[in-house]
């Protein structure tokens, strides 16, 4: 039996940044927004490929810091990844809202023209956007 990816679920201290600046970046609109009660939402974001957001309000603080660079590199979550055409038209086009904590890295060495840069969101979640990747061809 088969499974489809649905969504990656984040809690978000400021909903109205973080979904503007997906919506302005990477085409997120809202799909759906459920009432959790005093004034409280969950919000899914999607954009064309159909990729989802599940946004849900704070109810504790952060208990460390956000990390820096490509992301934090014990077990979890590292970063969120889109690819585009061209990396620096993108981060051009973002202006200050383009945040970098690494790169732009070329990664020719392993498939030609590929090439990443990491930033901040406005919560601080790193993003790799990223431009050239090819599958390998030879596995199966």
């Amino acid at each position: 039996m088969s499974a489809t990816f649905f969504h990656l679920a984040l809690t978000v201290k400021d909903l109205g940044k973080f979904e503007d600046f997906y919506a302005k970046y990477f085409g997120f609109r809202r799909a759906r927004v459920i009432s959790l009660g005093d004034d409280a939402e969950l919000v899914f974001l999607k954009n064309d490929d159909n990729f989802y957001f599940e946004i849900f309000p704070p109810e504790e603080d952060r208990p460390y810091p956000m990390s820096e660079a490509d992301g934090p590199h014990y077990a979890g979550l590292r970063h969120i990844a889109f690819s585009v055409d061209d990396i620096d038209a993108k981060v051009e086009s973002m202006g200050e809202d383009a945040v970098i904590t690494l790169g732009p890295l070329h990664f020719d060495d392993v498939i030609e023209g590929w090439k990443t840069v990491w930033l901040k969101d406005p919560e601080g979640n790193i993003i790799e956007i990223t431009q050239g990747y090819r599958d390998q061809e030879d596995l199966a």
